[in-house]
């Protein structure tokens, strides 16, 4: 005998049904989209993804404090979590579109065509872009919607569990459905190994051995190593070093076919090619970088050996002119950064590296060509994929973060870190040792203190610095009593300035504050 609540079931199931069989043929019909668009990107138009320019167009659009929300969530994660995001969001809109279509054709296809619209204009709107790069957004959309049509039409008519010809319906739809989907995804990764091959051929055409540097190559002192477990070493690997840029699709460049000009406010505009670059004699140097978005205590910050070209050398050439008071630089991706023209010709070691740590720039570090300036935050300074040094004017010009609220110029503020012991850390009462790193990158680290609770501050032992441009590592030994403690570090440069206490977040201009671990002795 039937329960009296099966007719609510059975309209509850009739409802659900009707909302998850469409938004699955939306759904199914977005993937195969995305996996024609994949492969027609990885054939035809590299530049071309619609996911990856659809993220590229959010990082442009939201505001800073959500891009540092994100950096501070996620870290050098936050292009995977980006493009996870635009995925999900992509596969909404697909499961809406699906009901639209099941309910109020065409409104569905329309959706599907406006999101297709939108990619196209994403791709466009890049830098360097052609009219062929649309070609993947715009196959995306004619698969989505067709596809779309399709298997909307093949939704079960009717889902009464004894009707034996619906269930037939429903086996065809999801297979129909099933099959889409799993073609789509097929080809979503088909495209991506055919673009991961491309790009290591790309690679592979762009391994070459790198130039002597032209005097004494960068020398490291065997005293600047402390030699302590857990300390950040005083080279940071190229693999582990912080990469955080808006490039969603690391660019390809030919290095046959990079050239630098150097424009604007010049009396010689300058053209140089990569192989002109190489035959400069390149200098060998130690420096620091710096991301702007570090937290006190954070982790994207690196030091690494740099061979390039001195930058005050090229723009001396180029003489600028009277007037002139900054320069902007161009990335291959469009990205811009202002850097003060007294920064770029004075004596510290700006350069055009074509080297990190002895080897070729790694791609996704700048490849062939990018900018290193000791001294400021690489918002203003460190250009990767460069192709262009603009002298202009402060007044004249913005760059691409100074346009959304950070500060102009961009100085590297004096900071220190605890890398031993770890934040949470229990140890037993007696010899504990306290390390960590200390910048101020082009001024130098004079001292580091150490502060237990409230007590008094304690001097630690430097190591050999290795220039005013590297950070340096510090230790002390502390004699640990039992109980909850809170460890603080604070540095004094070679000017006589002492970290501040003040906390101020990483907008506009650098994270101040005192980094503080808390421990549990005993």
């Amino acid at each position: 005998m039937a329960s009296p609540d099966e007719p609510l079931r059975s309209r509850s199931g009739t409802r659900l049904s009707a909302l998850w069989r469409p938004a699955a043929a939306g759904v199914a019909a977005a993937l195969a989209g995305l996996g024609a668009a994949e492969l027609v990107a990885a054939f035809l138009a590299p530049a071309g993804s619609p996911i990856l320019a659809v993220g590229a167009l959010v990082i442009d659009l939201v505001p800073g404090w959500v891009k540092e929300l994100v950096i501070g969530l996620f870290g050098t994660g936050d292009k995977a979590v980006l493009i996870v995001c635009v995925a999900l969001g992509a596969f909404v809109l697909a499961a809406v579109a699906g009901v639209l279509e099941s309910r109020r054709p065409p409104f569905g296809r329309a959706l599907v065509v406006a999101a297709g619209a939108l990619a196209v204009v994403a791709v466009l709107t890049r830098s360097g872009s052609a009219t062929f790069d649309a070609l993947p957004s715009v196959s995306a959309m004619v698969v989505a919607a067709v596809l779309l049509t399709v298997l909307t039409t093949r939704l079960p008519r009717t889902i009464d569990p004894d009707s034996g010809s619906s269930g037939v319906g429903r086996r065809a739809f999801l297979a129909w459905t099933g099959g889409s989907a799993g073609l789509g995804l097929l080809a979503v990764i088909g495209g991506q190994l055919v673009s991961a091959g491309t790009r290591a051929t790309d690679a592979a055409r762009a391994r070459f051995t790198l130039p002597a540097p032209a005097g004494a190559p960068a020398s490291i002192p065997a005293g600047a190593d402390l030699g302590t477990e857990g300390l950040s070493p005083v080279i940071t690997p190229n693999l582990g070093f912080y990469r955080i840029d808006t490039a969603l699709q690391v660019p390809r460049i030919d290095p046959a076919a990079w050239t630098l000009k150097v424009t604007g406010m010049v009396e010689n505009e300058v053209e140089l090619t990569f192989a002109e670059l190489l035959a400069l004699p390149l200098e060998e140097s130690t420096t620091t970088l710096t991301c702007v978005s570090n937290p006190v205590g954070g982790d994207l910050i690196g030091n690494a050996t740099w061979l390039g070209y001195p930058i005050r050398l090229l723009l001396a050439r180029a003489k600028p002119q009277a007037g002139a008071d900054m320069v902007l630089s161009r990335s291959e991706d469009g990205w811009t950064a202002s850097t003060p023209l007294e920064v770029l010709t004075d004596d510290r070691n700006a350069i055009l590296a074509v080297g990190m740590n002895g080897v070729p720039l790694p791609l996704e570090h700048g490849y062939p060509v990018r900018m290193v300036v000791p001294g400021l935050y690489g918002y203003v300074s460190a250009t990767k994929w460069v192709v262009e040094l603009n002298v202009t004017r402060f007044d004249r010009e913005t760059a691409y973060w100074t346009s959304r609220g950070w500060t102009e110029r961009g100085p590297v503020k004096l900071s220190s870190r605890i890398d031993v012991p770890r934040a949470g850390t229990r140890a037993p009462a007696g010899p504990v040792t306290v390390a960590g790193v200390a910048w101020s990158q082009h001024v130098g680290i004079r001292s580091v203190q150490v502060q237990v609770d409230d007590g008094p501050w304690n001097d630690a032992a430097l190591a050999d610095a290795i220039s005013a441009d590297t950070w340096r590592q510090w230790s002390w030994q502390w004699a640990a009593p039992t109980g909850r403690h809170t460890i603080r570090v604070r540095a004094t440069d070679a000017a006589g300035l002492v970290q501040t206490s003040v906390v101020r977040d990483v907008i506009p201009d650098g994270a101040t504050g005192l980094h503080q671990v808390p421990v549990t002795i005993g």
